[in-house]
């Protein structure tokens, strides 16, 4: 299975993994399956640290390349997709993880149940 995973959920599996279902832990872990994050979560990352929004003392890349994340960087397919998105959802680094994993047919693991509405597969 290909995951793409939210920043929500990189930041939990880093700093609370016990806020992870079983059942995602399992597909995180599980060799069978790949496991993306994108490059917009890292750039969320960065700007949000950089304006104090979050505090956060770990290299985001550096972390996800140690964990044996696949980087995925956005495309500009996956940039035209968002003005296909309706919107049902304002947060831009959201829209992107949703055109994105639209576009590659990944499922996008994630708490926020807004992402339903795109029809993502949600895990």
């Amino acid at each position: 299975m290909e995951t793409l995973v939210d920043t929500h959920i990189y930041l939990w599996m880093l700093s609370c993994p016990e806020k992870l279902s079983q059942r995602r832990r399992y597909e995180l872990e599980s060799p069978a399956n790949e496991v993306f994050l994108s490059a917009i979560s890292i750039a969320e990352l960065m700007i949000k640290r950089s304006i104090g929004k979050i505090d956060i003392a770990f290299e985001p890349l550096e972390i996800a390349n140690k964990m044996g994340l696949e980087i995925l960087s956005f495309s500009c397919e996956e940039a035209r997709r968002l003005e296909e998105l309706p919107l049902h959802h304002k947060d831009p680094f959201d829209r992107m993880l949703i055109a994105q994993a639209l576009t590659k047919k990944l499922f996008l693991m994630s708490d926020d149940p807004e992402f339903l509405k795109y029809g993502c597969r949600i895990m």
